[in-house]
């Protein structure tokens, strides 16, 4: 199916986010857990703290850890900051696990060098926490953008450690149209998304919430709260890192990093995913990857790991011990 043909709804891929481009001037207390001791540095050129990895570039990388049991490392999404997996991570640190999220190089708590916004650089970063924490056998869950970031780790480094892999919603396998990807979305979406940066990106940010959750359905019940955790999350993001990251999730090809993937797989996706619609996304992650699980959650919007935590818990914690 062409993205031509996917109907009014699909055929605005992200057209929920250009029109709030449009709109900016443009077109429980937490699991109690011992207190675990800094592992060795397993890398010659990462620092390790109790809350902070450095880079080989001197970039320093917040990151959470809690609980204990089997690693459970999570790779948030665009604009946001490790914060957005904090339903998931208490829920699956209460359950035994034991619970790792960072927050990508100029995102959120970390450091906003002014380079590094490619996904080569994201996953070597990833596999600088990852290594400095010596995790062995860990889920690695991506939603959105860390989807990508996920599956080009494994495209990189491998999956010594890896032992299973969620995409949740994720931007792969490609979401750019190009000669070799003709169901793609126009490259003049993500130009928009750049320009909405640059004009007004505060307003910008509130905009988005709003196809992100899907809040602009018709009944649906609509959290301030939600939307302004939304806008928090993303004005703690850097400008440089906003501005150039679209250009790594739009136009980064995952094709080959997805087939490079043998460990069990859970794909899930939302129906009605305004922001990076099933069509271009789930779908065809699921083809790549034949042996993978796949939930499609009827209505589901982006950022369901907010709108439907709970079943995305139980479906996590479901996979997480099969």
């Amino acid at each position: 199916m062409s993205y031509d043909t996917i109907g009014a709804s699909r055929r605005n891929l992200m057209f929920g986010v250009a029109a709030a481009a449009a709109g900016a001037g443009l077109l429980a207390a937490l699991p109690t857990a011992e207190a675990k001791a800094a592992p060795e540095n397993t890398t010659s050129t990462a620092r390790l703290t109790s809350n902070t990895v450095t880079t080989k570039d001197g970039t320093v990388l917040y990151y959470k850890d809690w609980g204990t049991g089997p690693a459970v490392v999570f790779s948030h999404g665009y604009p946001l900051s490790s914060d957005a997996w904090e339903n998931q991570m208490m829920f699956l640190a209460q359950n035994g696990f034991r619970v790792i999220a960072h927050d990508r190089r100029g995102f959120g708590r970390s450091s906003q060098p002014g380079h590094g916004y490619d996904y080569d650089t994201f996953a070597d970063d990833l596999a600088t926490l990852v290594d400095a924490l010596d995790l062995k056998d860990a889920a690695f869950i991506g939603h959105s953008m860390g989807g990508g970031e996920v599956a080009r780790y494994i495209g990189r480094h491998g999956e010594k450690r890896v032992a299973k892999v969620a995409l949740v919603a994720a931007v792969t396998p490609f979401l750019a149209r190009t000669d070799t990807n003709p169901n793609g979305a126009p490259i003049e979406v993500f130009d928009s998304f750049r320009a909405a940066v640059q004009a007004d990106r505060s307003q910008w940010n509130k905009k988005v919430s709003m196809p992100y959750y899907n809040y602009n359905r018709p009944g649906a019940k609509v959290s301030q709260g939600v939307r302004e955790e939304y806008w928090r999350q993303g004005q703690t993001t850097g400008i440089v890192a906003a501005y150039q990251a679209i250009g790594a999730f739009s136009e980064t090809d995952f094709r080959d990093d997805l087939k490079k993937i043998t460990v069990p797989v859970l794909i899930v996706h939302g129906s009605d995913d305004q922001i990076v619609p099933i069509e271009i996304s789930g779908n065809i992650s699921a083809k790549i990857l034949k042996g993978g699980k796949f939930l499609i959650y009827e209505g589901g919007a982006h950022g369901l790991i907010v709108t439907q935590k709970d079943k995305l818990n139980a479906d996590l914690l479901a996979f997480l011990k099969s």
